[in-house]
């Protein structure tokens, strides 16, 4: 995956399910030292996001109309530094549970990935599924929370605030993040 940037010894984030992907054009913007990729199945929100990512001339994104996990599959173990997940489908209903991305067979394949010491995050507003994800996630061995055990993240500064987290705090929800690194 890093041979897709024009420098490939930059630590790699992946961002999965951008949406229209304002807030990833403005991570990278803000971080030049980071290469970017973003997936996505989206078609309106790829487009606005390489129109915005070329309007700020920005060289550090690339982004895939892919499935998540098949991207992720085909990249070489141990090689992505931070993947990151946020305000994803909450799948409110039992039934649709196992569509949920934070679950232990997704993490484990997030694991493979993952350098040591590299870091899942992911936020969102729905409270139930917060506490789900710490509860799958306190349960992967080769993960440790950066907040100490159990413990929700304070709002990263360098997380720009999604369009989902903004309709979130107007419906009067909370926003959750979870950061956990590769050990």
């Amino acid at each position: 995956a890093r041979t897709i940037f024009d420098n490939p010894n930059l630590p790699l984030t992946i961002e999965i399910g951008f949406g229209m992907g304002s807030s990833l054009v403005q991570m990278a913007k803000d971080a030049p030292e980071r290469n970017f990729l973003g997936i996505e199945v989206h078609i309106p929100g790829i487009a606005q996001c390489a129109y915005d990512a070329g309007q700020a001339g920005i060289t550090n994104l690339r982004i895939m109309d892919a499935d998540a996990l098949e991207v992720l599959a085909g990249i070489p173990d141990g090689s992505v530094d931070r993947v990151q997940l946020y305000f994803p489908d909450p799948w409110q209903k039992k039934r649709h549970f196992k569509r949920r991305f934070v679950a232990p067979e997704r993490m484990a394949l997030i694991v493979q990935k993952l350098t040591l010491g590299g870091w899942f995050h992911a936020a969102t507003d729905w409270q139930p599924y917060a506490e789900w994800m710490i509860d799958v996630l306190e349960q992967v061995t080769e993960l440790d929370n950066v907040y100490g055990k159990a413990q929700f993240a304070p709002r990263p500064d360098w997380r720009p605030k999604t369009k989902f987290e903004r309709r979130g705090e107007v419906a009067g929800h909370g926003v959750w993040d979870v950061i956990y690194k590769r050990v």
